[in-house]
């Protein structure tokens, strides 16, 4: 497909058909970058607001994941800017993990993915983002540097320290829970 002339040429673009194919996607990453179900439902529906607003602007059908995932990743950071950072406290486990699993290890499970996303919380949008992208969601280095407009070259790099920048946050966390885990059996 084409747009010449502000008419769109070919295969029919239409923004219920990104919609349909996308939405889960652009959800999970506003999840995942805001940490608040009610925020990354916000942040979804604006993004399409703002895809149909724009659809024109989107040339190449075959890109309109990355497209709306650039899109979704403006918002979010708008979003948060707007709130001045605040900490948000997931619901992302709201839903019951099913399997064979015992409760402990859900428990487990869940503290540790807090804390993953405790982290994530306190790392630079930018940082975040590529975490998500790379980490979470598993893209390509050429399709994140898409999605955030850089290098390939700067994705890996950037990508790297926000692993090395997860690792020293999650060491740190460690290293409290550790100590107040000492505090509390001497105090006992």
């Amino acid at each position: 497909m084409f747009v010449k002339g502000g008419e769109l040429v070919g295969e029919q673009l239409d923004i219920e058909t990104l919609f349909k194919d996308y939405h889960r996607d652009i959800y999970q990453f506003c999840l995942y970058f805001t940490h608040s179900v009610q925020d990354a439902e916000d942040i979804t529906q604006e993004t399409f607001m703002k895809a149909m607003k724009n659809i024109r602007s989107l040339s190449n059908p075959d890109r309109g994941k990355y497209w709306l995932l650039a899109i979704a990743r403006n918002t979010s950071i708008d979003h948060l800017r707007k709130r001045k950072m605040k900490e948000f406290l997931p619901d992302f486990f709201d839903k019951i993990i099913s399997g064979d699993r015992s409760l402990d290890d859900h428990i487990l499970r869940k503290e540790e993915w807090e804390e993953v996303h405790h982290a994530l919380l306190k790392m630079k949008p930018h940082y975040r983002a590529i975490m998500i992208l790379r980490g979470l969601q598993e893209l390509t280095v050429s399709e994140t540097a898409e999605i955030l407009g850089i290098t390939e070259l700067k994705v890996r790099v950037d990508f790297h320290r926000a692993v090395k920048n997860l690792k020293k946050e999650m060491q740190d966390v460690e290293r409290k829970v550790t100590r107040d885990e000492y505090k509390r059996r001497i105090d006992s």
